[in-house]
């Protein structure tokens, strides 16, 4: 999106924002029910302000401050406190993120285009008695992300995902017949335990603002089924569950189930650290002084194995 210019005998790109911006926004319904989302914001603008760069002239800068102002008392819209009003309605992160980089590019004449990066933190309803309550929440684990690129002519890239998502199951993992040489200290098994933090990224294949659904929360109802999506190709069914052969076969799996279960879903990017839990091994020089069976490790996360690809659609420009 940044488009390079020559000055002063150089090629010259630049971009400025607003990072780290906190907000938490509060919807409450006739009914006395409460909802609740914490954001972490951040804009990078694209725009015709090189002059600010070269020479005593500032009049073509969106000032970080405005930035800031318009993430938090906004919703997109500059007047603060009347259109923060007009927000009456729950919105999802990627919503969120496609309304303020579209005020960007469409209130300022200089601005071109438009990166919103959201971090969504994971409070969820808590339940007392069976009963989901009102207005009580509790801090989840993995946290939702999106970023939504704008650009003045209209056109979109939405990227959603998640971060921290912890999964580990206890047997029906191996990792056997790998290439070995005189550096090879680790044994064959096709018994250990396999845990991992899975980051995953998709990108929709929605191009610009007019094509996307119109049905309210429908990134937050997709970033729900996607994470069912990989947990459940990781971990296979209740009952058995599924094995797996390498953390590199389980995730291409989990990138493919994604693919075919959302047809709007252009591209997909996982990385899975092999986070080790280790068989306890207590010998002397007469043997073993302590049989294990499988059932007492030593969890290690440092260093561990990094291994992560993506998977797109024939047709996606990715």
């Amino acid at each position: 999106m940044a488009q390079q210019e020559v000055v002063e005998g150089f090629k010259f790109e630049q971009r400025h924002g607003k990072e780290r911006v906190r907000v938490a926004r509060v919807w409450k319904t006739r009914q006395g029910q409460h909802f609740v989302v914490e954001w972490r914001v951040g804009i990078t603008l694209f725009s015709d302000c090189v002059n600010s760069y070269l020479r005593d002239d500032n009049s073509d800068i969106v000032a970080t401050d405005t930035m800031k102002n318009t993430e938090m008392f906004a919703c997109g819209c500059v007047k603060v406190y009347a259109k923060a009003k007009e927000c009456s309605d729950i919105l999802s992160a990627e919503d969120f993120a496609i309304l303020l980089a579209k005020h960007f590019v469409s209130f300022y004449k200089k601005v071109t285009g438009a990166i919103v990066n959201i971090v969504e933190k994971p409070w969820e309803r808590v339940i007392v008695d069976g009963q989901p309550h009102e207005h009580g929440f509790k801090l989840g684990s993995e946290k939702h992300t999106t970023e939504a690129i704008v650009q003045k002519s209209g056109s979109l890239q939405l990227t959603s995902g998640i971060e921290g998502l912890s999964v580990l199951k206890t047997t029906q993992s191996g990792f056997v017949n790998f290439i070995r040489d005189k550096y090879t200290a680790l044994p064959d098994t096709r018994e250990r335990m396999l845990a991992t933090e899975v980051t995953a990224l998709w990108r929709y294949s929605y191009e610009s603002q007019y094509s996307l659904p119109q049905k309210p929360l429908y990134f937050t109802e997709k970033y729900q089924e996607v994470k069912k999506v990989l947990a459940d190709t990781f971990f296979g069914p209740p009952n058995g569950g599924v094995y797996s052969p390498s953390v590199q076969n389980t995730l291409y799996l989990m990138a493919k189930a994604t693919l075919n279960r959302f047809p709007d879903i252009a591209y997909v990017s996982l990385k899975m650290p092999n986070l080790h839990f280790l068989p306890v091994n207590i010998s002397n020089k007469d043997g073993p002084i302590v049989k294990f069976e499988d059932d007492v490790y030593l969890p290690t996360d440092e260093p561990h194995g990094s291994i992560q690809a993506s998977l797109s659609r024939l047709w996606s420009k990715l």
